[in-house]
């Protein structure tokens, strides 16, 4: 069966709201919502035919959009590629030229439509930032804290309370203090123990390597409402991260890095090629900043993930 190329977009307008369209009943997968695109004409690149597909369907033209994520998907009846970009500038005002329904929501609504199935990484990488912050370790928890505030401040919007000592019960307190300092202004990501999920119900849930190994032939832990992640390294823990059904995944060490000076990095070819395979977004992390943002996402990455790079203060 050929897999069917497809281009798609994010499109985002000023107030940051994403333009989705309603699927016509006699389509394949019809009376869903999808993120607006089409087929890519023989030997016609990705982003012509975004650039054609949006004018046809909606009446604009892009002027600016980035690589956000490739979704490959098997259906029973039909196997797809979804090559999706962000259209983050764009000319005219979109209308449904085919008749299709349309509906600007926020990243928050999005899960509250029903999606093809190959469209559920999409959601997420649309949902999600571009930064992603781990705290640091060897801070006590008032410095701590108001690093988490004047990085919320600064705007980052997703933050990993990171637990380098294991599952210690000084970090439970930290938690809950750090969930209230978040709430409604950044996604926190916590780690610790599955025996503790029920306590942080607002949080989200960041695995390391070993817990994957441990858990993933298990399935997901809790429902798609809560953030799930992982921590990777390698294409077996990749795989083992889409057996458990994660949303995304931290892939590292992508360089060398003064937190784990003893890992031998991927580089950023072999991290290119691992996230090839990997259809949910994926931050590199290790030895990348804000400076290497745009190489992540010409890699495919949905971005970077750090602790230097986005920490306010000083790291130990």
């Amino acid at each position: 069966m050929k897999r069917v190329h497809v281009a798609a977009a994010v499109i985002r307008d000023r107030d940051q709201r994403i333009l989705i369209a309603r699927r016509a009943d006699s389509q394949h997968q019809g009376g869903l919502w999808e993120f607006p695109g089409g087929k890519l004409e023989p030997g016609e690149a990705p982003r012509a035919a975004l650039v054609r597909e949006l004018r046809e369907e909606l009446g604009i033209e892009v002027k600016a959009a980035r690589p956000l994520i490739k979704v490959a998907h098997d259906y029973p009846d039909k196997q797809v590629l979804l090559d999706v970009w962000e259209v983050f500038e764009f000319a005219g005002e979109p209308h449904g030229a085919e008749g299709q329904p349309l509906a600007w929501v926020s990243a928050r609504q999005l899960p509250g439509y029903e999606f093809p199935e190959a469209n559920r990484p999409i959601v997420a990488a649309a949902s999600l930032p571009g930064d992603y912050l781990i705290t640091p370790d060897g801070l006590d928890n008032g410095p701590l804290l108001r690093g988490i505030q004047q990085a919320i401040a600064g705007g980052i919007k997703l933050i990993q309370l990171r637990a380098p000592n294991g599952y210690d019960p000084k970090y439970r307190d930290l938690a809950v203090d750090a969930v209230g300092l978040c709430a409604g202004k950044a996604q926190l990501m916590l780690k610790g123990p599955l025996e503790w999920l029920g306590d942080f119900p607002a949080a989200g849930w960041h695995l390391t390597a070993a817990q994957l190994r441990k858990y993933a032939s298990k399935g997901r832990p809790f429902p798609r409402e809560r953030w799930l992640a992982a921590s990777c390294h390698d294409a077996e823990e990749l795989a083992l991260a889409e057996q458990m059904g994660v949303d995304f995944v931290t892939l590292s060490p992508v360089q060398a890095t003064l937190t784990h000076p003893e890992a031998a990095p991927l580089g950023w070819e072999t991290a290119a090629e691992l996230i090839a395979g990997f259809k949910h977004p994926v931050y590199v992390l290790g030895g990348v900043g804000r400076a290497e943002r745009e190489r992540a996402w010409e890699i495919g990455a949905q971005g970077v993930a750090g602790i230097r790079a986005f920490w306010p203060g000083e790291v130990p």
